[in-house]
């Protein structure tokens, strides 16, 4: 309720305020915690063990005698910390990218949030322009900011867009995406992608 009695739309307003999602990635999350909790494990019972007067275990001394005798340019020191950045370095980036990338969220009704996937949004404007006359080709493809749509044949490329923006409009997307019309000449068969590069032809398929 609004401060004179009016009704309001719970959602009304929130676009902008529409939360991120993010991947939960709980199996890599827990696989890096199974390894360390492993590795801290064993070498701190060797260095209780040592500390209570028991000779320390092979492995440790070992690898502690190849640290301190191979020098920085062997190979195996050198592909040991490759393979050491670019795992840190993949782990980095799972940590601070949100991921989930073929999902955009739809705008929040309360305190509900919710997503479609891209090549969703491109099967529902195939079947809307599938009802279009003069279209002989299409093809469509749903970045993460923009729709690039591509028409071959007699139809007005304006009737197609203002067509596609009002099916767009009914999604409900807490973003709303650009669209782009174009006339394409071309023998490719309508295509829905939800990928910005490639197009999907299970998803032309389904809409054709």
């Amino acid at each position: 309720m609004s401060r004179d009695g009016e009704r309001t739309d719970p959602g009304a307003g929130s676009a902008r305020k529409a939360p991120r999602l993010w991947a939960g990635r709980a199996a890599t999350a827990a696989m890096v915690a199974m390894v360390v909790l492993v590795v801290a494990g064993a070498l701190l019972y060797d260095v209780v063990a040592v500390r209570a007067g028991q000779p320390a275990r092979r492995w440790r001394a070992q690898v502690a005698d190849e640290l301190a005798t191979r020098h920085l340019d062997d190979v195996w020191v050198l592909l040991g910390a490759g393979v050491s950045v670019l795992l840190g370095g993949r782990l980095l980036w799972l940590a601070i990218a949100p991921g989930l990338r073929r999902w955009l969220v739809l705008r929040p009704y309360g305190g509900t949030v919710a997503a479609i996937d891209r090549a969703g949004i491109g099967h529902l404007l195939t079947d809307r322009a599938a009802g279009l006359r003069g279209i002989d080709h299409l093809r469509i493809r749903v970045g993460r900011r923009r729709v690039r749509v591509s028409v071959s044949g007699p139809v007005d490329p304006a009737v197609v867009q203002r067509q596609l923006r009002e099916e767009l409009g009914r999604v409900g997307l807490a973003r709303p995406l650009r669209l782009d019309v174009r006339s394409w000449r071309g023998a490719a068969g309508g295509v829905a992608d939800g990928a910005p590069d490639q197009p999907d032809d299970r998803a032309g398929e389904a809409a054709g």
